[in-house]
């Protein structure tokens, strides 16, 4: 158990009844009355809410995320299979729940399973990826002095915008937290 003095960034905690990741958190003293304003991410539905917990409030149970690292290995078009590199044991999770993470996942390529207590909570992703452009139209000559930018497909699927000189066929670096372009690869 953990009071409100001990919440830290990324501390996820039980908070009615819900997994809530901590994203912030401040000290306040305000009228000689002393309070902790959190802001919260609930893990499962990744919805972000604000509150104010006094020093008086209840401990909340810590709760330990367990990540396991596994490889994804296809998609049935209704679920996404990973499998454990250790066990060999597979697992499926619902292509609903993994429509944004699903933009930065090739076949083959490793990712970070979270459990919470054997439930499966989600893919945690690297902060940035290295995908292929697989269409994107010509640069015009001319728009390359400015930072005009053009529409370019990545092996994914995904859309991006992308500098003029970047050709098809490139490897490009894309945050999976905003999924915008970063730089070459």
């Amino acid at each position: 158990m953990v009071s409100t003095n001990d919440l830290k960034n990324g501390m996820v905690i039980e908070y009615d009844g819900k997994l809530m990741q901590i994203l912030e958190f401040m000290h306040v003293l305000q009228n000689k009355v002393a309070y902790v304003r959190v802001k919260m991410k609930d893990i499962r539905t990744g919805a972000v809410m604000e509150t104010a917990l006094k020093g008086s409030d209840s401990a909340f149970k810590k709760c330990f995320i367990e990540r396991k690292e596994m490889q994804y290995i296809y998609n049935t078009g209704e679920s996404f299979a990973f499998m454990d590199l250790e066990t060999y044991e597979q697992i499926e999770i619902p292509a609903q729940r993994l429509e944004w993470e699903k933009n930065f996942m090739l076949e083959g390529s490793s990712v970070n399973i979270t459990f919470y207590e054997g439930e499966i909570l989600g893919v945690s992703l690297p902060d940035k990826v290295t995908l292929t452009v697989t269409q994107c139209d010509p640069a015009v000559k001319g728009d390359t002095k400015t930072n005009a930018l053009k529409d370019a497909y990545v092996e994914t699927g995904l859309l991006v915008k992308v500098p003029m000189f970047i050709e098809e066929g490139e490897k490009i670096i894309i945050s999976t937290e905003t999924g915008k372009y970063s730089s070459r690869a």
